[in-house]
């Protein structure tokens, strides 16, 4: 059974700087293709940044380009969102998730499994 644990989440001020992590158990991150969503309040799920299954190939939403880095650790199982110069609109619950596929996929109906999310708040 695949488990996403999400953590890192906080209150931050404009400018500043958060590192994500995602724990996964179940299962190995060299082997799957993973991302990170983000959710605001009255707003759809949307992509924020992806690796694909061989962790070559990176993708990331245009709005996050630039100051959102993804990465991961094989040895540790974990998935990182490193976000720099944030804004007050990056506000958002955070979720990472897993697919089975191979490539890079910005729809959330790609994956199969989801963590529980941790909330960023950016203050102005």
């Amino acid at each position: 059974q695949v488990q996403l644990v999400e953590s890192g989440g906080r209150l931050v001020q404009a400018g500043g700087s958060l590192r994500l992590s995602c724990a996964a158990s179940g299962g190995t991150t060299s082997s799957v293709a993973m991302a990170w969503f983000r959710q605001a309040p009255g707003k759809e799920r949307e992509f924020v940044a992806a690796f694909s299954r061989s962790g070559i190939t990176t993708g990331a939403a245009d709005s996050v380009k630039g100051r959102f880095t993804i990465s991961r650790d094989n040895a540790k199982n974990t998935l990182y969102l490193q976000m720099n110069s944030l804004k007050p609109e990056d506000t958002a619950v955070y979720y990472c998730a897993e697919t089975l596929k191979t490539y890079i996929y910005r729809s959330r109906i790609d994956y199969d499994y989801w963590g529980q999310g941790t909330q960023v708040t950016v203050s102005s």
